[in-house]
């Protein structure tokens, strides 16, 4: 059953993503993404930012099989985290039609639908292996949702801030959705699994279209829709094995994203005095993409474009198996969970203070330059 769940999620995800690149001419002047100019902004032409639909499909179709088979464990779960994020794919997908949604109706939305799960599978997040805090939220339940709902918007809004260049978030998301259901496999929890396998398979489905080519984006939908899964399934595999799963694991697992969010925060409004809801272009797969992604610098060619954005992803994927990799083997050992994520923000510190002071060791940076490079016309010299 779980392989029949993993080939139709990645089947109907392909296909719809499919069917929506190629009738996009039916669909652009809502789903297209135009502004080529912004500062966040690295594709080269405009591309349907709707990616998230896709995903929602093969999740849903991989529901449908579990309905179909009977299986009732698998399915009330299934399909309770999956009614769970409908307001916050909801508020994604009117943002990328649209245009009008703030990012902070956005987070509330995600507020909603970790509220939502609370009530529909018991998502509350039991501890967080902190002394001094642990026993303050068995005594108030209700500290436990509020820190639940507040780190489930936090994620979702974490990894919308990551999704930047072609396969930079759906690669990071489905290396973190096959850690999940290794963990869930190895503690026996077989609806978490079916759940993790198919959010993995829908990923999948949608990266075939985005990397390396970008020919769909994932869009506010697809990050928040991916953002709050990976929280929703971090939080129930804690919630469900107490005192077997460390809840460092998901911290570390998501460390990547998480840490992104936190820096820029401290960075805008400490360093730069600004607002840290604005934009800007020092965010970590920013300063990769400038500092190391050095192919055809100068090149305006669309196909060159596109191929220096899709190189940067790769850099992001190491640096996300920097803290996926421990994760996995330190699972349930909560002391070398906590040693790894301190050494992880040690050396994202490092490693940003070095990019952003043009300091970055030249073993990383992938160079061709551009042959056609555009040079001012010289003027005939007038004779004498």
């Amino acid at each position: 059953m779980l392989l029949a769940i993993v080939f139709t999620a990645l089947l109907v995800s392909l296909f719809t993503g499919m069917l929506l690149i190629r009738t996009q001419h039916l669909h652009a002047h809502l789903s297209m993404d135009h502004d080529l100019g912004g500062v966040q902004k690295f594709h080269a032409a405009p591309t349907p930012r709707i990616g998230g639909v896709p995903v929602l499909a093969g999740l849903l179709a991989g529901g449908a099989l579990l309905l179909f088979a009977g299986q009732k464990p698998e399915y009330q779960l299934y399909w309770g985290v999956l009614l769970s994020a409908g307001p916050v794919f909801l508020a994604g997908l009117v943002e990328d039609m649209t245009k009008k949604v703030s990012p902070l109706i956005r987070l509330l939305a995600a507020f909603a639908s970790a509220a939502i799960a609370i009530w529909s599978v018991g998502g509350i997040l039991p501890a967080l292996g902190i002394p001094g805090i642990d026993p303050l939220l068995a005594s108030f339940p209700v500290a436990a949702m509020l820190l639940t709902i507040f780190a489930a918007g936090g994620v979702c809004h974490s990894i919308n801030i990551i999704d930047g260049y072609n396969g930079l978030m759906g690669g990071v998301a489905l290396l973190a959705f096959c850690a999940l259901a290794y963990v869930s496999l190895a503690v026996g929890d077989m609806p978490l699994l079916a759940l993790c396998l198919a959010a993995a398979a829908a990923m999948l489905g949608f990266l075939v279209w985005n990397f390396p080519r970008g020919m769909i984006f994932a869009g506010d939908a697809g990050a928040y829709l991916v953002g709050f899964l990976l929280a929703e399934l971090a939080v129930l595999l804690v919630a469900r094995h107490p005192g077997v799963v460390s809840p460092w694991f998901p911290l570390l697992l998501l460390i990547y994203p998480v840490f992104e969010t936190m820096f820029s925060i401290y960075r805008k409004k400490h360093l730069r005095q600004m607002s840290p809801g604005l934009p800007d272009g020092l965010h970590f797969h920013m300063l990769v993409y400038k500092r190391l992604v050095r192919w055809m610098v100068g090149s305006q060619e669309a196909k060159h474009l596109t191929r220096r954005n899709s190189l940067t992803a790769p850099y992001l994927w190491g640096v996300a198996l920097f803290s996926i990799m421990p994760a996995l083997l330190f699972w349930r050992h909560q002391w070398a969970l906590q040693l790894c994520a301190l050494l992880f923000v040690f050396a994202y510190v490092w490693v940003y203070r070095r990019l952003v002071t043009f300091r970055a060791p030249r073993l990383l940076v992938l160079r061709k330059a551009n042959p056609n490079p555009k040079r001012p016309a010289i003027k005939p010299r007038k004779a004498a």
